[in-house]
């Protein structure tokens, strides 16, 4: 029954489910683990690099962990090129912030600009939703420091503690079992 409806994205099955963003799900569920901490001084972002093999040479590998401005880093779990591409937006919409404005772009506001993009390829026929999930950590004066986790479908959310890729179900687990105020 799923063959129907996992052809466009456009097309929702009869249980109200979109397939490909949920096979980008899959994808980003693959890919190497990434923490994200929010504690009261400051966000600890880690990213766990997969090595496919021996011979892959670690110092010319992709990167997990992204600065974006002087204010925000972005963690990635998920299709590599796709990433790349996101990251150039963030970075191309956190520049354009401070030259119009002369500040520094609020957190939740580039994590809002690039999930809309992220919704926009779920919406529209021909486009294949991005298969990245962002963990975005921040510092604006408004809000203090910030973790916020961004999905394909367009979906994001804030957190104090939050984990992506292989085996993310079972850190987060740890997460909330070992979780402590303060």
């Amino acid at each position: 029954m799923a063959r129907r409806y996992d052809s466009r994205t456009t097309t929702f099955s009869p249980e109200g489910r979109l397939y490909q963003v949920e096979y980008a799900m899959e994808a980003i569920n693959m890919a190497g683990a990434t923490v994200g901490l929010l504690a009261e001084d400051g966000v600890v972002l880690a990213g766990e690099k997969k090595t496919t093999s021996k011979l892959l040479d670690q110092g010319k590998q992709h990167e997990k962990l992204f600065q974006i401005d002087d204010y925000m880093f972005c963690a990635a779990a998920g299709i590599t090129s796709d990433a790349n591409i996101l990251i150039n937006k963030l970075r191309v919409s956190a520049a354009q912030h401070v030259y119009t404005y002369g500040e520094s772009m609020p957190v939740e506001q580039l994590v809002t600009t690039i999930c809309d993009v992220k919704q926009g390829y779920t919406q529209f026929g021909g486009l294949r939703p991005f298969g990245v999930s962002f963990l975005v950590a921040g510092y604006d004066a408004a809000h203090g420091f910030q973790l916020y986790h961004t999905d394909p479908s367009g979906n994001f959310s804030g957190w104090k503690a939050y984990a992506i890729g292989i085996n993310n179900n079972t850190a987060q687990q740890i997460m909330r079992q070992d979780w402590k105020e303060g």
